[in-house]
């Protein structure tokens, strides 16, 4: 057998080489009680699904329940066994791919925001720079010194990773990221 061919192990083995593997924003509904976290991060890891990006937080105080948000990737077989199975475990209320669902209402994707907290050198010429490319990418300052700054930052995923990128030569020092949150358009919830 090939070596490329060889089982990893992981379920996006067995999907056929002619699926495409998508990213797909998925949202949870479930009790907010211990260990229910656990378990659904147990049914990515023990089947070999990946976990790009996950937010949990409780959403109903009153009624006990948290709305967690999982990107991954996977073939459309695959991110149809991961709802399926997520859907089969007792605390979860209700799974909605939200990816499909804005595919469905002529939307290319959900609306997705992440925010970041980044710490960066501020010593010097590049002070004044380092403000100059903060306030061109709307980032907040939150905490400064003589020596540095930390800024918050809102917006989508790539505007992150720009603003990343961008800032790492000026002495980028520290990353802190939350996650995605999603939702998507339109009067109708989850």
């Amino acid at each position: 057998m090939n070596a490329h061919l060889q089982p990893t192990g992981s379920a996006y083995f067995i999907a056929q080489e002619t699926e495409k593997a998508e990213k797909h924003t998925l949202s949870v509904l479930v009790d907010n009680e211990p260990g229910v976290l656990a378990r659904v991060i147990g049914l990515f890891s023990g089947r070999g699904y990946n976990i790009e990006s996950l937010t949990v937080s409780e959403t109903e105080h009153e009624a006990h329940l948290s709305r967690i948000t999982i990107v991954t990737r996977g073939t459309g077989h695959v991110l149809e066994q991961i709802k399926a199975q997520l859907e089969r475990i007792v605390p979860v209320h209700h799974v909605v791919d939200l990816t499909v669902r804005a595919n469905a209402l002529g939307h290319e994707r959900p609306i997705e925001r992440e925010v970041a907290l980044l710490k960066v050198k501020g010593q010097g010429e590049t002070r004044a720079e380092t403000l100059r490319l903060a306030d061109a990418f709307h980032a907040k300052v939150v905490d400064a010194t003589v020596d540095h700054f930390i800024f918050e930052i809102t917006g989508k995923s790539s505007k992150i990773d720009q603003f990343v990128a961008i800032v790492k030569p000026l002495g980028l020092i520290e990353v802190c990221r939350t996650g995605i949150a999603a939702m998507n358009r339109g009067s109708q919830g989850m």
